[in-house]
């Protein structure tokens, strides 16, 4: 299933505020949120808004090194999400699609780190239908949540 990143906002929960990027799947009026780190939101933010500040971050880095060897992305996949012994939710897990000069390889990589690499590629974003199955929610839910970049910090 095609996906985008709708939005990367901070829910408010009983441990304190946590990053959430929101991904819209084409045709679906539900969205599935991925709760992620600060540090991981604020780079897919930044990454959204090509902010380029001068020395590359880690993900910045990432890519400049890839792309000197010859490779690229091709595309994200959300591919799985493992469900918790206790029934609280999951971890998702996902695919980077990578094509080197010999092969394409596919690289597993946590979401919030593929998400990062998609918004500064623009590559193809895909989230599998079990995935957005377990994973779907209501959009209204997260559509009045503090957008990340406007929390008071470093961004």
């Amino acid at each position: 299933m095609k996906a985008s990143i709708d939005a990367v906002r901070v829910a408010g929960t009983p441990q304190g505020p946590v990053p959430v990027v929101v991904l819209a799947v084409e045709g679906e009026s539900d969205v599935v949120p991925i709760f992620i780190g600060f540090e991981e939101a604020t780079s897919i933010a930044r990454g959204l808004e090509a902010e380029d500040i001068g020395r590359p971050l880690t993900h910045d880095l990432l890519l400049d090194v890839m792309e000197e060897l010859g490779g690229r992305i091709e595309r994200v996949v959300v591919s799985e999400i493992t469900e918790r012994d206790d029934g609280q939710g999951g971890t998702y897990i996902a695919d980077l699609h990578v094509q080197t000069p010999r092969d394409t390889v596919v690289v597993d990589a946590r979401p919030s780190d593929s998400l990062a690499l998609a918004a500064r590629t623009n590559v193809p974003i895909e989230i599998t239908e079990d995935v957005f199955e377990s994973g779907r929610d209501d959009r209204e839910k997260f559509e009045e949540l503090q957008d990340v970049r406007e929390m008071p910090g470093d961004f």
